[in-house]
């Protein structure tokens, strides 16, 4: 056995502490550095910061939260995580909970909530069919129903498009919510009040024109996808018209994108711009859609190139 010189034992001891004390340091930096990265990914989101958490969470009511999605590994480094997001229903709301995935890109092991937890199938920036709506609110109705103090834990990728629409069709459902903005959550309201929450008879249509109104800027041609069919238009003064030769018919929801060559912008969906409907609620085969209810102008750091009185109006014949 060789005996170290008092000296070097000292050394040792000192570097040992030293090397604790910088371990520690660090970790405390990894773990301000994820509380700051959360929080400028959540935006101006109300974060729940108290009793030992913060998440990016937030009370709708007492009995609903809407949440950003439950993550793990490289993804709770800026998203909430997922051990946390249990440990706050456990702690808050124990064995009286359940959670509503509605990522269609994405899911994780429901052990972590018990096994408390449903999926509603939403594409990323795009609505929810009428069909999983009906199913949504029928889920939460019958967990509701079953104890006074059970709540639901709705969530999408950041909490907030998927999450804020299926929050307020559980409003309108539940009477708490008198009237809705959003077309998709007026949709379900039409569903409650006049179909006794039945699908609508289905209706066919087929474009025959779309009226692109105070388009303005460079650009000279834009290309417009509907299904397969693809038209092109030329700028005339502030409103462009585009005429829709042998249009497919179209019944139920209907998605349309809007392509441009020139310098508009592309955003979600790659895009300069696009829009849902349903056919089933088309009033006198004419559908307009001012600024902030399409998808991309709707946001403000758009509205240079959308003036406010940019719109889009679609009119339809029957087939």
């Amino acid at each position: 056995m060789v005996n170290l010189p008092s000296r070097m034992v000292i050394f040792l001891r000192m570097l040992r502490i030293f090397i604790l004390v910088r371990v520690f340091r660090l970790a405390a930096q990894k773990k301000q550095l994820e509380m700051v990265t959360r929080r400028m990914v959540s935006e101006n989101k109300r974060r729940y910061m108290k009793d030992g958490f913060d998440l990016d969470l937030t009370y709708i009511t007492d009995r609903i939260i809407a949440m950003s999605f439950p993550s793990s590994g490289k993804q709770s480094f800026y998203r909430n995580p997922i051990k946390e997001v249990a440990r706050f229903l456990d702690t808050k709301h124990p064995d009286h909970y359940k959670v509503y995935n509605l990522c269609s890109e994405k899911g994780y092991d429901p052990k972590y909530f018990h096994y408390r937890v449903e999926r509603i199938f939403i594409d990323d920036h795009n609505v929810p069919a009428l069909q999983d709506m009906l199913k949504f609110t029928a889920s939460v109705r019958e967990w509701m129903s079953q104890d006074e103090k059970n709540i639901v834990a709705i969530h999408c990728k950041g909490g907030k498009g998927r999450t804020g629409t299926m929050v307020c069709t559980w409003l309108i459902d539940s009477d708490q919510f008198e009237s809705a903005k959003s077309r998709y959550v007026g949709y379900y309201e039409i569903l409650k009040n006049k179909y006794n929450l039945k699908l609508p008879p289905e209706r066919q249509l087929k474009i025959k024109n779309l009226k692109i109104h105070s388009m303005h800027g460079k650009n000279s041609c834009i290309w417009a996808f509907l299904c397969l069919v693809m038209v092109s238009y030329y700028r005339q003064l502030i409103t462009v018209l585009i005429g829709l030769e042998d249009c497919p018919v179209i019944s139920g929801d209907v998605k349309i994108r809007f392509e441009c060559n020139s310098a508009l912008p592309k955003g979600y969906d790659d895009c300069a711009f696009f829009f849902w409907f349903n056919t089933s609620f088309i009033e006198n085969n004419r559908l307009y859609l001012p600024r902030n209810e399409l998808d991309n102008p709707h946001k403000s750091k758009t509205w240079k190139i959308y003036s406010e009185t940019f719109a889009v109006e679609v009119n339809f014949i029957d087939p």
